[in-house]
């Protein structure tokens, strides 16, 4: 591609319908060009997001309007290669990480993306786009959910529910950053994984909530029977849930508003927002050693369909990731 081609085309992901991974497609788009302001990055790797399938499906069509075709992809690893108006904080061929605007026309499920300069960071020396993706949207939503929105400190206990997947996956290793004790409520044929991440304990996630214990931070991933696990804090604990129940939005969401009545106790629920400084933070922790990359497998972007149904078949230990460039039989489980 020619910087400033006009004419030049790119393969992007979409769907024109609601329903199965099936409706996804692989489309050809004219390649953008970066605005003010913003960066092209030639995208080398995305994830597949649990928020990405519900909307898919058409669950979230009574909360958020829509357009169809919709472009499917959220975080991205890559390189710049052209900057737009007013941008002098990067050049053209540096490394970086992070998430478009989910409200814009294109997704990172693409070959380019443009993209606000605020909303990257130079990704993680010595770390290939495939590994590095694996904890852009998963890091980012950690971090602010434990450290900010929950403020764990050392020695605290926290429960990490939903701790095998992809963000769940990283929260373990946030809250063992932090100094917690980590309790991670998942499968049991998630628990070698979630150890090795750094857990201290697990317990099988049909163990009834009942009989859970008591922590000072939850933090939950599911977004069901949210109520019930509240129960569970100790008298000074918080709770943060990055997730409702799509299947019944009101009853859950109203939980959710419900639970102010318990001021500190209260659950907080929270979407990421991430910015630049918020990246850089990140890309901080994991070249110190902190993080370690958590792909489940790989797909290339032709194959896509299969790594939402293999995300939605479930059983998946930290991040499905898409391969831009990838050839189509590239598939690492």
């Amino acid at each position: 591609m020619t910087t400033g081609d006009t004419t030049a085309t790119m393969a992007a992901a979409a769907f024109r319908r609601y329903g199965a991974p099936q409706v996804l497609e692989v489309l050809r788009v004219p390649v953008p060009q970066p605005g003010d302001g913003q960066v092209l990055v030639r995208v080398e790797a995305t994830t597949v997001n649990g928020g990405e399938l519900a909307q898919r499906q058409g669950k979230l069509r009574a909360l958020a309007r829509v357009t169809l075709p919709r472009f499917v992809g959220v975080d991205f690893a890559g390189e710049i290669v052209a900057l737009g108006q007013d941008v002098t904080e990067f050049a053209v061929g540096e490394r970086v990480w992070g998430t478009v605007d989910e409200r814009g026309p294109i997704g990172s499920a693409a070959e380019y993306v443009p993209v606000e300069a605020r909303r990257i960071a130079r990704s993680p020396d010595g770390w290939s786009a495939e590994d590095a993706v694996t904890l852009v949207a998963g890091g980012a939503t950690a971090l602010v959910g434990l450290r900010d929105q929950a403020r764990l400190h050392a020695g605290e206990r926290l429960l990490v529910r939903g701790a095998a997947g992809g963000v769940g996956s990283v929260a373990v290793q946030i809250g063992r950053m932090l100094g917690a004790h980590v309790t991670a409520l998942t499968s049991a044929s998630s628990a070698d994984f979630v150890l090795r991440l750094g857990a201290d304990d697990v317990i099988d996630y049909r163990t009834p909530v009942a009989s859970l214990g008591s922590y000072d931070v939850i933090f939950d991933t599911r977004g069901n029977e949210l109520w019930s696990l509240r129960r569970h804090l100790t008298p000074r604990g918080r709770m943060v849930t990055i997730a409702f129940d799509v299947d019944h939005k009101l009853r859950s969401l109203g939980v959710i508003a419900a639970s102010r009545i318990f001021g500190e106790r209260r659950i907080r629920f929270f979407l990421g927002h991430p910015t630049g400084v918020l990246f850089e933070e990140l890309t901080q922790i994991t070249e110190t050693g902190h993080l370690q990359p958590v792909a489940d497998s790989v797909f290339p972007l032709e194959r896509i369909a299969e790594a939402h149904a293999k995300l939605e078949n479930g059983g998946v230990h930290g991040k499905v990731v898409i391969s831009i460039g990838a050839a189509v039989d590239d598939i690492r489980v």
